[in-house]
């Protein structure tokens, strides 16, 4: 692509800020967004509030990376008790982040997710054209509370959101988003070359790859693989993926529930690791068993381009993310007795899913096309900076049809 200008004949400068520095879905959007701009010829900056694999990824991408102290709405800050916290926390992220905006002076800015509340306004203020990226959608919280986290997009120039779930639930939240507020699905890269599923199951391998939290439900795989085995199927799960801070105790529980269903030798827990192709091409079957609403679903996707069958919960995110698709079930959020019923459906019907596999993962490879989600952001990013690019017509239409 041509090098991308703004009237002085020199490529603009992008603030991108991001809440985390891990490789989990946002972050590995947030990556994607950055490789987009950089390779139209931008030049990135990206502010987060840590250290992590995300900041080699970023500067191995091209972008410059800040580490500098911001103001995140975690949930636990919303507590009464850690008010004060929040207040503090709110003020020097303020500060600091008015700071960092001086020091750079971007042309324009990308701001991933709803927990960075401060920033859409501090841009609209220092006059920066700012495009959002939201990847949250809750729908089973209070209109107040959604209506609440949505209301800083109201300072953004353009609002982006991951699937047309997330889209619809925002809106709905605030109606006077729809003007600026357009869908870019997830962009999701698959493996080189993946490896065809097994023709036939003599112990059936499920899969968990994400956070583990309560609403992720990994207990949930556990309990159905105790399941199954009750039932006379050879069953074994292997889970890839770390806690949050704070949430060691639930990473406990799992363990002593491994060891107390009699699972030592069944469940293999191997934390976190960038690089899951390995695991899906080990496993059958990948369980995603969420209990609260998702935006998306990244990992049921994933499991998808590598040719592996996928049970995932049915709650909208991850409904719009894998339905589609011949070699997927959806079944009550984590439930399970519903996970164990839909693994035997699956393994019932073997032969239907290997053959499905392969095209599965084409059609997913084409609607998640990375090279599509970079242009179409970096296009949006653009645009709401004022630039300008010859045979680019209309405002906002690839979004709109979520290309």
């Amino acid at each position: 692509m041509d090098l991308l200008t703004k009237g002085t004949g020199v490529a603009v400068l992008v603030l991108i800020v991001h809440p985390g520095a891990e490789l989990y879905g946002a972050d590995r959007v947030t990556l994607e967004s950055a490789t987009g701009l950089v390779s139209a010829g931008h030049d990135v900056v990206a502010a987060l509030p840590e250290t992590g694999p995300l900041v080699a990824a970023l500067e191995e991408r091209g972008a410059r990376v800040v580490v500098s102290r911001m103001f995140v709405l975690r949930k636990q800050l919303l507590r009464p008790r850690r008010w004060p916290e929040l207040i503090g926390s709110a003020v020097t992220g303020f500060v600091e982040s008015w700071r960092l905006v001086s020091r750079h002076r971007p042309d324009a800015a990308y701001v991933s997710t709803v927990i960075l509340p401060q920033w859409p306004a501090l841009l609209r203020i220092r006059r920066v054209p700012t495009v959002t990226h939201v990847h949250e959608a809750e729908s089973e919280s209070p209109w107040a509370l959604r209506a609440f986290l949505y209301a800083p997009q109201l300072w953004a120039h353009r609002v982006v959101a991951n699937s047309r779930f997330t889209a619809d639930l925002m809106l709905r939240s605030l109606p006077l988003l729809r003007r600026k507020t357009g869908v870019i699905l997830n962009p999701i890269p698959g493996p080189t070359a993946p490896s065809p599923p097994r023709t036939a199951l003599d112990v059936i391998r499920l899969g968990y790859v994400g956070r583990l939290s309560p609403r992720k439900a990994p207990d949930a795989v556990i309990a159905a693989v105790a399941l199954l085995r009750d039932r006379g199927r050879e069953a074994r799960l292997e889970i890839v993926g770390d806690v949050f801070r704070g949430y060691e105790w639930y990473a406990s529980e799992l363990e002593e529930r491994i060891q107390t269903e009699g699972l030592g030798d069944a469940v293999t827990m191997h934390g976190y690791d960038a690089d899951v192709w390995p695991h899906l091409a080990a496993c059958d079957v990948m369980v995603v068993p969420s209990r609260t609403d998702e935006s998306f679903g990244n990992t049921a996707v994933e499991a998808v381009l590598a040719e592996r069958a996928v049970v995932a919960s049915d709650i909208s995110g991850l409904r719009e993310a894998v339905s589609d698709y011949p070699t997927s079930r959806v079944v009550a959020p984590g439930d399970p007795v519903a996970i164990a019923d839909a693994v035997e459906e699956l393994a019932g019907r073997w032969d239907d899913v290997v053959r499905h596999a392969a095209s599965s993962a084409a059609t997913a490879s084409d609607r998640h096309s990375v090279a599509r989600y970079r242009r179409n952001v970096t296009r949006a990013i653009e645009r709401a900076a004022g630039v300008r690019e010859s045979g680019v017509q209309g405002e906002f239409t690839e979004l709109n049809r979520g290309e």
